[in-house]
């Protein structure tokens, strides 16, 4: 692989990055701007619960992830699923990190919160990076494929019908 791809690629991960980080701020306020439109409500967040949020960091990476230039994904095949798999993880790291540091200090900062969601981005596109090249990603895109799947229809369905759990639950 030459230079040039691997900086093109390095490129379109760190636009995407800024994409992720700039979008997902901005989802944070989509649905009370909307006016509570309902179709916005899925991919937006609609209450401060912590699954709710986790949306800031999926939908922008799984809209970004669509739209993978030809001549990035003839070099690097695997990047597409490289991408959903890092998003699955950055979006988990967002309950991972928020339920350990607010049950260490017993409460949460507003900062830490907002910290959190651009670490999640960064780790992100960092799995992404790191996974580009991967032989062993493509054997297991059916999974990520399905694993995608299943948080996008857990989100729309969350959404509108949260389980009585602390994850959808605003934290305190």
């Amino acid at each position: 692989m030459d230079n040039e791809n691997i900086k093109h690629t390095r490129h379109y991960l760190a636009a995407g990055l800024i994409f992720t980080a700039v979008l997902g701020t901005l989802s944070h306020f989509f649905y009370d701007w909307s006016g509570q439109n309902p179709v916005v409500a899925l991919s937006s967040p609609v209450s401060e619960s912590t699954w709710e949020h986790m949306k800031l960091v999926f939908f922008p990476i799984l809209v970004w992830s669509l739209f993978l230039p030809s001549g990035i994904r003839k070099n690097f095949p695997s990047l597409r699923s490289a991408l959903l798999a890092g998003g699955l993880l950055g979006t988990w790291s967002v309950p991972v990190l928020f339920y350990t540091y607010s049950g260490i200090l017993g409460k949460n900062i507003a900062l830490i919160n907002i910290a959190i969601f651009y670490i999640a981005v960064l780790i992100s596109f960092s799995a992404a990076w790191r996974l580009r090249g991967s032989a062993g990603i493509e054997k297991i895109r059916p999974f990520i494929i399905f694993f995608s799947v299943l948080m996008t229809a857990a989100f729309f369905l969350f959404t509108f019908s949260p389980p009585q759990l602390g994850l959808f639950a605003a934290p305190v």
